[in-house]
């Protein structure tokens, strides 16, 4: 249920140390403006319904099934939120859960770690957050990855995120960082917008003085420019709780970007991190997506082990994750994380995974 696309030895090496121990789950919430472009994505049918898309998917993964919620799940152009993946898993495992606030329009209506961030401008201004707002962010992600570790014996951490727009600020970050993503990233359409995305990354980078590119632009500076505050805080957790533990990047694209920033951090901040106890781990929809190229993205950026589950929902009897297998939705709130971690920790297979989702999704018809 576990395949590796890169770095074959690294990532068995890192499943097997990993197997015995028990999971824990972190998901990073954020907002960026850029997820309110027309047609930038499909995690909620309009602009407005994806201003809540992360505060709903945080009400969701923690409590479950309800009769009413303070902010249902918006519609979705197709299928259902992978929360659905991810909070089937985590509720009937048990996984202890830690929901970290980086910066929401609105607060979540469930418990959270509040981080004291703010949403993100959009990209194109080139000036998506303050400086400021970015080191402190770094600061209190350090400061959550280790206290994580250090509470979590025996346990490796998925880290994940929901940030609308985060596959856009992805390509930012990773194109700022020297990596010619365009092309490579993944979305949640079925066919992915890469010519709106790069036209707007090369405009926020243009606009933050970056582009075209002369010289090695400073991690933060990037970030700050360009990014979500999503990846800084990411970015902080991991190096932190990997000097402890293992570390999955729950996400596609978004993870990869924060890969590489970490990368970029170690190198030239003198900050240290066990980047052998970091692999990224996503779904069998993103790793084999046809309008992206994850794997080779992976192998550009240099030495990340890209693990997915190979769930499938081809013989699903609800269309509405049927669709998944279209190339919709795909990847997010760190299903793919948490469907590596079952099959790893608890040897799950393709039908018990499959029946805790449907299980699910059957228990609530109206959400979607």
């Amino acid at each position: 249920m576990i395949k590796i696309y890169s770095q074959q030895k690294k990532s068995e090496k890192w499943l097997e140390e990993n197997q015995k121990r028990m999971p824990v789950f972190a998901c990073i919430l954020g907002f960026t403006a850029t997820g309110l472009i027309p047609g930038i994505s499909a995690a909620g049918a309009t602009p407005e319904d994806r201003k809540y898309t992360a505060i709903a998917d945080a009400e969701f993964l923690i409590k479950g099934i309800q009769s009413s919620y303070q902010y249902p799940l918006p519609p979705l152009t197709n299928g259902v939120s992978p929360v659905f993946i991810s909070r089937a898993i985590i509720e009937s495992l048990k996984i202890p859960i830690y929901l970290l606030n980086a910066g929401l329009p609105y607060p979540p209506p469930v418990p959270n770690i509040n981080l004291n961030g703010i949403p993100a401008h959009c990209l194109t201004t080139g000036n998506a957050l303050p400086l400021g707002i970015i080191n402190h962010l770094f600061e209190a992600g350090l400061k959550w990855g280790e206290k994580i570790a250090k509470k979590s014996a025996n346990s490796y951490l998925i880290l994940s995120e929901c940030v609308v727009g985060g596959t856009t600020t992805a390509l930012a970050i990773l194109t700022g960082l020297g990596i010619n993503a365009t092309g490579k990233v993944n979305s949640s359409h079925s066919q992915c917008n890469h010519q709106q995305k790069w036209s707007i990354v090369q405009n926020g980078l243009t606009q933050a003085g970056f582009y075209p590119m002369l010289q090695p632009i400073d991690p933060f500076l990037l970030v700050a420019a360009v990014g979500d505050p999503m990846q800084i805080v990411a970015a902080g957790m991991a190096i932190a709780a990997s000097r402890y533990m293992g570390v999955i990047l729950g996400g596609g694209t978004q993870m990869l970007a924060v890969y590489a920033l970490i990368r970029a951090i170690v190198k030239t901040n003198n900050i240290s991190a066990n980047l052998k106890q970091m692999v990224v781990g996503t779904t069998r929809w993103v790793a084999e997506d046809p309008t992206g190229d994850t794997v080779s993205l992976a192998k550009m950026i240099g030495e990340v082990p890209l693990l997915a589950t190979q769930l499938s929902f081809a013989e699903s009897s609800y269309p509405q994750l049927r669709v998944y297998e279209k190339g919709f939705v795909k990847e997010g709130v760190g299903a793919g994380g948490c469907a590596i971690a079952a099959s790893l920790s608890y040897q799950w297979t393709q039908e018990i995974l499959l029946q805790a989702i449907e299980s699910l999704v059957s228990s609530k018809k109206d959400l979607y």
